[in-house]
Order: C-alpha cells, then sequence, then structure tokens
C-alpha cells in the first residue's frame, strides 16, 4: 500500500483544514487508518484512527470534539477534518495503514506516507 497525504498549509488559530491520504492498492478496504503528527523536536504522536469499515473511531484527547476522521473505501481515501485549530496543533501530519481493527500505536501500522505541514499561527 502506498499512501500519499496532501492538505496541509498555514492558517490562523480558529480556522480549519481537511487533510487527504489516498491510498494505492485494491487492499485499502482491509486496513484500518491512522493520523500521527510530529511537531519539531517532539515524536511523533496519535491523533485519530478509524476502523476498516469507518464504524469506529479513536481520538487522541486533545483533538476530541474538533477533529473528525472519516473514510471514503471507494476512493481509496481516509480525510482528517480539523477544526478550530490551535497553535499546538502544529506540525507534520502523517497517515498510515495497519493490519489491525483500530490501533493508536506507531507499531500497529504498517504503511506510512510522507507527512503533510500544517501550521497554525496565533
Amino acid at each position: 500500500v502506498q499512501l500519499q497525504a496532501s492538505g496541509g498549509g498555514l492558517v490562523q488559530a480558529g480556522g480549519s483544514l481537511r487533510l487527504s491520504c489516498a491510498a494505492s492498492g485494491r487492499t485499502f478496504i482491509t486496513y484500518a487508518m491512522g493520523w500521527f503528527r510530529q511537531a519539531p523536536g517532539k515524536e511523533r504522536e496519535f491523533v485519530a484512527a478509524i476502523s476498516w469499515s469507518g464504524v469506529t473511531t479513536l481520538y487522541t484527547d486533545s483533538v476530541k470534539g474538533r477533529f473528525t476522521i472519516s473514510r471514503d473505501n471507494a476512493k481509496n481515501t481516509v480525510y482528517l477534518q480539523m477544526n478550530s485549530l490551535k497553535p499546538e496543533d502544529t506540525g507534520a501530519y502523517y497517515c498510515a495503514a495497519g493490519s489491525v481493527y483500530l490501533g493508536s500505536k506507531r507499531d500497529e501500522y504498517d504503511y506510512w506516507g510522507q507527512g503533510t505541514l500544517v501550521t497554525v499561527s496565533s
């Protein structure tokens, strides 16, 4: 599976962005998908995940109520809608695919896309 993330950019605090991650391969539907982020000088951290069916989602506490993960299996794409953005949301955002039902740990994911940079100004 190859993953291509897009949609990052510069936004003011309180604004919104929608990230997309397009996957190649016919097995997309069999993978849980996740979003992670990495701020400068910090470790990559979990943001959100969605099961293969889209029925179950998981979020880190700091983004609950602000971010929404979704997927369109017909388009082999997963999305991350980010609202009410804060400066602390700044970082490179990575999408990942894993052979688990739902995961929040980096080692649960087998495939990673390149990062897309999100910068939130105060």
